[in-house]
């Protein structure tokens, strides 16, 4: 299909292009910006005035629930919930059930990925077998299957041995470890950020500590075994800090935040709701305006929704019973215009936060509007208000912090390879 992407505001943060423009799409690839290509007869319009088109949103933590947990949720309510909010490549995470272990299951689930035609799914492999701690996965193997990185998901890894034999096995095959700092003797039984808040409403603590210790270990072994390491869900000023000066040091680390928490803070608990029980928990505000500070200055390479959809049983539950995770698959694109209206970040630097910059993150060739590149394209409307609602939602998990509310940045296209997969409805 030769699509005429015309009239339409271009922005690709890899390029710096930030101008209005037309597109023009053929084979699955940009064919030309600007002018058409030699011979270029549409097949297909989209008229983009008043519009904004960038590269397909990549986002680095995504829980589609297959295998083993589709009561929660399906791949093919979680694709379409990806297509709606203009992500084009998504990372899953290896705490399916069974876990990302066996070469087999990564083929299985990347196979039921393409079937569905629409986004690029990307398996992270677990770093251990049954994500138990003890043995090491054959990770050749799985990067041969497909997988992209590996990480020990939200499952302890407190052995600094195995964490230590992993890294180096990584390293040796040039493979990315992700990580989740978090300290397993000092968090196991919290379900809030340790302060004033959770010591109001009963609620046992998780100390900052638990994230920094956990972290000051995931950077020395990076150190001693030259891994290239990314560090999942940073949540603490003391995090952030630790995570910039050893990029001045030249570690080769990188990181992500999730939506959730460059707005949020334990202050959102407020009468115990369960839509803010999240892995990490809300910090406090000093914490919320550091990773902004944080995201702004580039110490945050990338945003992730860090979707983990849940059912309703299991999310109405007294607080420190309901499972944690949030839905965010379509609410990655508003939170983030969200973010750089209220930080006062330039629209093309605060796309590349979940373009350019998690694409290469993952290592892949995403994430940008060059002609020859793959035509993954977000196309929306930066001003347009809606209304999140259970009911608006395609993910099959209703469960987030942000119902009721109005945000700016509505999806109106999806293109994927080149194909038209998402089309909003006319409001």
């Amino acid at each position: 299909m030769k699509i005429h992407i015309k009239n339409g505001r271009l922005i690709d943060p890899k390029t710096h292009l930030d101008r209005k423009a037309d597109i023009f799409v053929a084979a699955g690839k940009v064919a030309a910006i600007g002018a058409p290509p030699q011979n270029f007869t549409a097949s297909h319009e989209i008229d983009a005035n008043g519009l904004i088109v960038c590269p397909g949103l990549v986002d680095l933590s995504a829980r589609l629930r297959e295998p083993g947990y589709e009561y929660r949720a399906t791949l093919e309510s979680e694709m379409e919930a990806a297509i709606a909010g203009g992500i084009t490549s998504l990372a899953c995470p290896p705490d399916t059930d069974p876990p990302l272990d066996e070469p087999g299951l990564v083929e299985m689930l990347k196979y039921r990925a393409m079937s569905l035609n629409q986004a690029h799914v990307f398996p992270v492999g677990a770093l251990t077998q049954g994500l138990l701690g003890e043995n090491l996965t054959e990770m050749a193997e799985l990067s041969d299957a497909g997988c992209v990185a590996f990480s020990h998901a939200e499952r302890p890894l407190d052995n600094a041995l195995v964490m230590m034999r992993a890294m180096q096995y990584a390293a040796t095959f040039d493979l990315p470890v992700w990580l989740r700092a978090q300290d397993a003797s000092l968090s196991r039984i919290g379900v809030a950020h340790e302060g004033e808040v959770a010591t109001r409403l009963g609620l046992p603590g998780i100390p900052t500590c638990a994230e920094t210790i956990a972290l000051s270990k995931i950077l020395r072994l990076a150190e001693e075994t030259s891994a290239r390491v990314h560090v999942c869900r940073i949540s603490s000023a003391e995090g952030v800090e630790m995570i910039r000066q050893a990029k001045k040091q030249g570690l080769p680390v990188t990181c992500d935040v999730s939506a959730n928490h460059i707005h949020l803070s334990e202050m959102d608990i407020g009468f115990f709701d369960s839509n803010c029980h999240l892995i990490p928990p809300l910090r406090s505000l000093r914490d919320r305006d550091a990773l902004k500070r944080g995201l702004k200055d580039g110490t945050i390479d990338a945003v992730c929704s860090d979707h983990t959809p849940v059912d309703d049983d299991a999310k109405l539950l007294p607080f420190a019973e309901a499972e944690a995770g949030a839905t965010g698959l379509e609410l990655l694109l508003p939170l983030v215009l969200k973010w750089a209206e209220e930080s006062k970040v330039p629209l093309v630097d605060a796309l590349s936060r979940i373009t350019s910059r998690p694409a290469a993150v993952l290592g892949i060739e995403s994430g940008t509007l060059s002609p020859g590149a793959a035509a993954d394209l977000c196309i929306f409307a930066a001003d347009a208000y809606w209304k999140i609602e259970a009911r608006s939602l395609k993910s099959q998990g209703k469960n987030t912090p942000f119902l009721g509310l109005e945000m700016k940045g509505r999806v109106k296209y999806t293109l994927v390879g080149g194909r038209i997969v998402y089309k909003a409805n006319p409001s």
